[in-house]
C-alpha cells in the first residue's frame, strides 16, 4: 500500500515515557504525556480513538481507528535538532556542544561583541522569561545583548523589539551562526528571542522567534523527495530546523492553531509528496515553563482539531503523528527530557489498525516514509510501509 500524501505532524516534546538511556541524561521516570494525564485527566476522545493514549503503557486495543506504537530515541542528546534529525534518517553521534555549566568562552563572546558591535549581557544558562525579567531593563538602557544558552545546544539572544528591530535582530544572529561554525562553538541553533513591555513586570517573548540551525552534514529524506521532483511543504520552524535542505515550500507559523489550519489548507492543495509541520506551542509555552494545566489543555485544542484533519484526508493520504523529545512539565528542571515518543499512522483504507512493534529508533518513520516514495532509504532505520494493511 502506498498513498500520494504523507502529512507528518511533530508535537514538539509530547514524550512518552523515559528512554532506555534516560539516566544517562538524569531523566529516569519522566514522561510526559502520562503525567500530563494523571495530573489533569485529559480529555481527548478523537485522539484516543486513535491509540494516542494506548502508548503510555503499549496496551493491546483493538478497538482503535490508527496503527499506534511508540519510537526510541538514539541519536546522542535530548533537543530539537537531534530528534528532528533522527525522525528524517539522520544519524547523529555525537551530540551538540552545550554551555551550561559556565556558560560561553570569553574569546567567543569578545568575537560576538566586536562583529556586532554590541556588548553583552548575561552569558549563562536560564530561563528566557526569567532573564529577560533580569536584565531586560539593563538592556533597554545599553543596547546590550541579552546571551544565554539551556541544556540543549543553543545559543539564544534576546532583544527588545524596540531596542534593536527584529530584522537586526536576525542579522546579529546570522553573523553569531557563522562565527559558531567553529568546531570548539559549534552550537546546534542560534536562537532570535525578541520582546515588548515596559518594565521587568510585563516584558512579553513575542511570536517573532527564529532559529538559525546547522546545516545537516549529509542528504536526509527530505533531500532524496526533492531530488526525485516530489514535494516537501513545511509549517513552522521545520523549515529553519534543516536550514531550508531539502524544503520546496515554506509556511511560517506562530502558533499550534495556526500550524493546523495552515495542515487543513495544504490538505485542500493537491500536490504529490510530504507535508512537514511542527507544533511548537507544547514545548515553548509549556514544557519549559513547568505548566501541565496549560500543556493539558493544549492537548486538549488539538483534539479538537483532529475530526477536522481527518476529514480532510483522501483514500490515498496517510497521517503520521509523533514527537522530537520529551519535555514533562512535572519534571524538576525546565529543560526536555530524554524519552520515547508516541507514533500513530492513520488512513482512511486500513482495515486492521492495532498496535505496531515498538520502533527502536524515530528513523523508522523517515524509512517508512522513504518507502512509500520509493526512494533510497536513510542511513538509519526501517521501514514499517509493510505492517500498515
Amino acid at each position: 500500500m502506498r498513498f500520494k500524501r504523507v502529512f507528518l505532524i511533530v508535537c514538539d516534546s509530547l514524550g512518552v515515557g523515559e528512554a532506555q538511556d534516560a539516566l544517562n541524561y538524569g531523566d529516569i521516570g519522566a514522561n510526559t504525556l502520562k503525567h500530563i494525564n494523571d495530573k489533569h485527566n485529559i480529555f481527548i476522545p478523537n485522539l484516543k480513538k486513535l491509540g494516542f493514549l494506548d502508548t503510555i503503557n503499549m496496551n493491546e486495543d483493538e478497538d482503535v481507528e490508527a496503527y499506534y506504537t511508540i519510537a526510541r530515541p538514539n541519536n546522542k542528546g535530548k533537543d530539537t535538532l537531534n530528534g528532528h534529525y533522527e525522525i528524517v534518517g539522520l544519524r547523529n553521534e555525537v551530540p551538540f556542544k552545550t554551555f551550561t555549566e559556565h556558560g560561553f568562552p570569553d574569546e567567543l563572546i569578545k568575537e560576538i561583541e566586536t562583529q556586532t558591535g554590541r556588548k553583552v549581557i548575561g552569558n549563562c544558562a536560564a530561563s528566557g522569561t526569567e532573564i529577560i525579567k533580569e536584565l531586560g531593563e539593563e538592556h533597554i538602557k545599553t543596547g546590550a545583548l541579552i546571551i544565554y544558552t539551556s541544556a540543549d545546544s543553543v545559543l539564544q539572544v534576546a532583544a527588545h523589539e524596540a531596542v534593536i528591530p527584529i530584522d537586526l535582530l536576525y542579522k546579529y544572529c546570522e553573523i553569531i551562526r557563522k562565527i559558531t561554525t567553529k568546531d570548539e562553538w559549534k552550537v546546534g541553533r542560534i536562537i532570535a528571542r525578541p520582546f515588548t513591555g515596559n518594565n521587568k513586570n510585563n516584558f512579553k517573548r513575542t511570536s517573532n522567534r527564529r532559529d538559525f540551525a546547522l546545516k545537516p552534514s549529509t542528504k536526509s529524506i527530505l533531500n532524496k523527495l526533492c531530488d526525485k521532483g516530489l514535494s516537501v511543504i513545511s509549517i513552522g520552524k521545520i523549515y529553519d530546523i534543516f536550514d531550508g535542505e531539502g524544503i520546496t515550500k515554506k509556511l511560517t507559523s506562530h502558533s499550534n492553531k495556526e500550524t493546523v489550519d495552515k495542515i487543513l489548507e495544504v490538505m485542500n492543495k493537491n500536490f504529490t509528496g510530504l507535508c512537514f509541520a511542527n507544533l511548537n506551542d507544547f514545548d515553548t509555552l509549556y514544557g519549559h515553563r513547568r505548566d501541565s494545566l496549560g500543556y493539558a489543555n493544549a492537548i486538549e485544542e488539538l483534539d479538537v482539531e483532529i475530526p477536522m484533519m481527518l476529514n480532510n484526508l483522501n483514500n490515498d493520504d496517510l497521517l503520521i503523528i509523533t514527537a522530537d523529545h520529551g519535555n514533562d512539565p512535572t519534571y524538576s528542571g525546565t529543560d526536555h527530557t530524554r524519552e520515547n515518543v508516541p507514533v500513530i499512522i492513520y488512513s482512511r483504507v486500513f482495515r486492521e489498525p492495532k498496535n505496531l512493534p515498538i520502533m527502536s529508533t524515530f528513523a523508522d518513520v523517515g524509512a517508512t516514509i522513504a518507502d512509500n516514495f520509493e526512494i533510497d532509504p536513510p542511513m538509519i532505520g526501517e521501514s514499517y510501509l509493510d505492517k500498515l494493511i
